[in-house]
């Protein structure tokens, strides 16, 4: 019950802000909303939501990695990463769409709070391991989500079909350049997150390292998002090409973490 206000508190100033940047949107001001106060505002829910997300993450001595928490966590860092990177890109019209849904993600542990998730206590390097993947997890899911917003947009452009809600959306050229900036960075921590697993196996997890479909897919992800970058850097690859490498490359990663986690909660009820 400790967390149900600040839950409370934080949903309410998300479902507002939303509310205020769709009215903005529509109006076609959402770029001087996102300058102002209202934007500056962000930061009040993101407080609170980054303070329960610590409360659900730590259980006793134990480690929070529950799907609920996953997903409230991956869609706190997706406003995050909007709301940072509004100081460099025209990114209003991104934060109409995200706020509604972190609103949902704030709530999820507190309607799922499902403690089967729980991971034995263990040492600092293991939360340390696990945390650094699931940020990584986080921001190739953002990248997922921008890619398919990309596509979704530009088939729209061809078409003349675009809703109007997304009409106003930043140039795709902007868009573009942020998607390969978040892959960058996912790219880093999914590369310390396999070569820690590797190299200090016995001291994370308290055996030896084996390979396993986890690996095995995770080092596949890997390879796709390293040679998409390599493909940027050399051959300049962008827009249809980038889309598909970024699905493919977050597919895989499915498969090794959330598509193992789903089937174990929601499928197995272990």
């Amino acid at each position: 019950m400790s967390n149900f206000v600040p839950t409370i508190v934080a949903f309410f100033a998300y479902a507002t802000l939303a509310f205020f940047f769709w009215r903005a949107q529509v109006a076609g001001n959402a770029e001087a909303l996102n300058r102002g106060g209202v934007g500056n505002a962000i930061g009040v829910p993101l407080a609170l939501h980054a303070g329960l997300l610590y409360n659900n993450l730590i259980v006793g001595s134990s480690l929070n990695l529950s799907l609920a928490y996953a997903i409230s966590l991956i869609l706190w860092l997706t406003v995050l990463v909007y709301w940072i990177a509004r100081f460099f890109y025209p990114l209003a019209n991104m934060l109409s769409l995200v706020l509604p849904l972190a609103a949902i993600g704030v709530l999820l542990p507190e309607l799922f709070p499902d403690t089967r998730g729980l991971s034995a206590p263990t040492s600092w390097m293991f939360d340390a391991h696990v945390l650094v993947a699931m940020m990584a997890y986080s921001l190739f899911t953002i990248a997922a989500l921008h890619a398919g917003l990309m596509s979704f947009v530009e088939k729209g452009l061809h078409h003349a079909t675009l809703p109007r809600i997304l009409k106003n959306l930043p140039p795709l050229l902007t868009m573009e350049t942020l998607l390969f900036r978040i892959i960058g960075v996912g790219l880093v921590l999914l590369t310390l997150t396999l070569g820690s697993g590797i190299l200090f196996s016995e001291q994370i997890f308290g055996k030896p390292w084996q390979f396993s479909h986890k690996v095995l897919f995770g080092f596949i992800s890997w390879s796709v998002f390293s040679v998409l970058l390599l493909g940027r850097a050399i051959k300049g690859w962008r827009g249809r090409t980038a889309v598909r490498w970024t699905l493919s490359g977050f597919g895989f990663l499915v498969l090794a973490y959330l598509g193992t986690k789903f089937v174990l909660e929601i499928v197995l009820h272990r």
